[in-house]
Order: structure tokens, then C-alpha cells, then sequence
């Protein structure tokens, strides 16, 4: 049982239970006067006192106290030694694949530069037993707690404060596909700050080193990518090869029992990869067919978006044909919170629907609001590249 008096506040250090044996540590706010009931008057003097609460990430030079102020970082307790980790090698080898060195080199900076900002990492397979969770159950055992797993609706929440410190923000069975998870998640992989929010309180600026971690089953689109994207590393995660032999059920306490020998290994290794980026990876040295994958399937959502929204306007309009720039189009689907450029837009027309820009006046029909939110149509000619689509193409693509 420990206590501690910060400012002129009182806390007392929990460790709340919970399923299958398990707990997380936490911090609560504690009377004064039922410490004295409990422990007597003298024992307040023996508290110990900071001036406030600060998250300072390390693994290697860890400081309880700072400039007078309370770490919540949580150190980690493994007992770094030499030996043997040919478990760990053989799952990571699983894992990353011909990227075996890149892997070791983001798990190497996890643990040596914890405040070091590092790309989106996405392990994805439509099929079972490729050992998705286990990586993510590894890190949290890697990392103890310092790791949160999240659900898609914990991240969506906007009361972020039971994870916005962690150092591992981890989600299993992500599916976040709407513009404002992909514009969360980016805002995420290189913010320095994040406001952090919790009930009944008001949001507060913190310093923010999250590094996030997704597991898919999902390799289409998961989440909203564009081409020129840098922020994500995706990696498709093959079936486990077992010759055989039966499932492991203990794989993951023996790559437990090696992680002292690995922090041995990525204490005194050196880092392949050069810093040449903010996220000290550059866009070549994570690109994967994976994340090609994952573009595509963005392009075709983008394709259903853009019919929908013709759809919509030949409805509304009765026409027979309709005029639009690939810029007229982006403002209908940002209007419906879809994510995109004019040059994406001109693409996928060009390419799924093969159409091509004509370059002369064209008269367009602009949706527009009234005082009662009721749409109505504004026709505004202009000169510039466009494209004429068909109101019996569109209804039967």
C-alpha cells in the first residue's frame, strides 16, 4: 500500500482487478483525514511529497521523480540478462518476414527511444492462427504497463484518458473506416501534444509519445489510406507453418521466459536502419504490397462514393446528363466525410469509369441550403476540365 501527496492533494496507489487473475495499476484520489483513521496521524508526515504529476517514457534511465514531480511512466521490471531468445527469433522472423531487421530495428527504438514518433504499424490477414494477437500479447508483456489494448469503439471515444499516456496504444479487429478515425489515427502517429479527457473533467494538454499497433482481419480497408501516404507500415501476416505438430498453447509464456535475454540483445545491438525521418522510417523503407492492398481498397470506396453521390444529384435533378470537375465532386463526398484529393477523384473516374475531362464551359448543379436546411439547386456555368456523365451509365454501374 503507498500513498502520496501531490500539490495539496492526497493519492493512494490501487492495483484494480481484472478478468483471468489480471490488473492494472492505477492512481486514485484519497482523503486526508481517512488516511490519519487508517494509519494514524505521524503517518501522514512520512508521505511523500511532489509537486505535480509529469509521463516521461524510459526504459533504460528510469526517473520516479523529476524536477520535483511524480513520473506515472511505469517502469518496467524485467531483469535484463544474457541468453538465449530462439523462440523470439523465429516468431519475429513470422512476423516480419523479409523485413526481419527493420522489425528488430522499431522494436530496438521502442525500447532505447521510447519518445521517438515511428510509423502506424498493421499486422493483416483475412485467415486465423497467423499469430496476429499473440504479437500484440508479446508487446504487452514486452512493455507491461505501458501497453493499453483497445477495442475500435475505445479509440473512437472521446474520453482518451486511460490511453493517451501509454506508450502502446494497441487495437485488435480494427475496422475504423470512417474519414474521422483515418484523421484521428494520422493526427496520432506524429503528434508531440494530445489533449486528454476523461469523465466529468476538463481536457488537458499532455506530452504524447503513442505509438499505435493494429491487428485486422480486414486487409482491404481497415482504414482510409491514400497513395502518397508515409504513416503506415502494413504487414500480411502469413498462416503459421507447424509440419504437423499441433498448436503451441504455451508459445507465448516461452517467449515471455526469453524477453530478459531479447532487452539484453536490444540494449547492445545496433540499429541498421538510418534516421532519415520524423518517423525515423522512411516511406521505402515500410512500403509492403500490403499497403498497395489497402490503397486499392480505398480506391474502391472511393468508386462507391462517387457513384452514390451521381446517383443522388440525378435524382435530385432529373437530368439526363450532368456536368462535374473532379474539384465539384470533392466537395459532395467531403460533404459526406469522405477523405480524398481532385486528383484521386480524376483517377478513379478516368480509370473505373473511363471517362475523359473535356476542357470548356460547363454548366454544373451546385446542391445548396436554405434557412430551413432544405436543398435546393444553384447552376453556375464555368470554364475547365470536367467530366459529362450519363444518367443511365451511372444507374447501372
Amino acid at each position: 500500500m503507498e500513498y502520496l501527496r501531490v500539490g495539496t492533494d492526497y493519492f493512494k496507489k490501487v492495483s484494480v482487478p481484472l478478468s483471468e487473475n489480471d490488473s492494472y495499476e492505477s492512481i486514485i484520489r484519497w482523503n486526508k483525514q481517512e488516511i490519519i483513521q487508517d494509519h494514524g496521524k505521524a503517518f501522514i508526515d512520512d508521505i511523500p511529497r511532489y509537486d505535480g504529476f509529469c509521463n516521461i517514457p524510459s526504459h533504460t534511465d528510469y526517473q520516479l521523480e523529476i524536477g520535483g514531480f511524480y513520473n506515472k511512466y511505469h517502469p518496467l521490471s524485467h531483469k535484463i540478462e544474457k541468453g538465449s531468445w530462439k523462440n523470439t527469433e523465429r516468431f519475429l522472423k513470422h512476423i516480419f518476414g523479409e523485413q526481419f531487421i527493420l522489425g528488430l530495428d522499431y522494436l530496438t527504438i521502442l525500447y532505447r527511444y521510447p519518445k521517438q514518433t515511428l510509423p502506424i504499424l498493421a499486422l493483416v490477414s483475412e485467415e486465423s492462427d497467423t499469430g496476429k494477437s499473440t504479437f500484440i500479447q508479446y508487446i504487452a508483456a514486452l512493455f507491461e504497463k505501458n501497453v493499453t489494448i483497445n477495442t475500435n469503439e475505445d479509440f473512437r471515444s472521446r474520453f482518451n484518458s486511460d490511453w493517451a499516456n501509454k506508450l502502446i496504444i494497441a487495437i485488435e479487429e480494427v475496422l475504423l473506416d470512417k474519414r474521422e478515425d483515418s484523421e484521428r489515427l494520422k493526427n496520432l502517429a506524429t503528434a508531440k501534444t494530445y489533449k486528454t479527457e476523461a469523465k466529468g473533467k476538463d481536457k488537458i494538454e499532455t506530452a504524447f509519445f503513442g505509438k499505435i499497433i493494429m491487428c485486422s482481419n480486414n486487409e482491404d480497408h481497415f482504414v482510409l489510406v491514400t497513395d502518397n501516404e508515409i504513416r503506415y507500415w502494413v504487414r500480411k501476416i502469413p498462416v503459421i507453418e507447424r509440419n504437423g505438430t499441433k498448436k503451441d498453447h504455451l508459445f507465448l509464456e516461452r517467449l515471455k521466459d526469453e524477453i530478459p535475454a531479447f532487452l539484453y540483445f536490444l540494449s547492445t545491438r545496433q540499429i541498421n536502419t538510418p534516421n532519415k525521418s520524423r518517423m525515423w522510417f522512411t516511406k521505402d523503407h515500410i512500403h509492403t504490397d500490403a499497403l498497395d492492398r489497402l490503397v486499392k481498397g480505398t480506391t474502391s470506396s472511393l468508386l462507391r462514393e462517387i457513384i452514390e453521390v451521381l446517383k443522388d444529384l440525378f435524382v435530385l435533378t432529373d437530368a439526363s446528363e450532368l456536368a462535374y470537375g473532379g474539384k465539384d465532386l470533392l466537395h459532395f463526398l467531403r460533404e459526406n466525410g469522405v477523405i480524398t484529393t481532385t486528383r484521386k477523384v480524376n483517377e478513379v473516374i478516368k480509370a473505373k469509369l473511363l471517362l475523359e475531362q473535356k476542357n470548356s464551359s460547363y454548366e454544373k448543379q451546385m446542391v445548396c441550403y436554405n434557412v430551413n436546411n432544405e436543398r435546393y439547386l444553384n447552376p453556375l456555368t464555368e470554364r475547365g476540365r470536367h467530366f459529362v456523365f450519363k444518367r443511365d451509365d451511372i444507374e447501372n454501374y
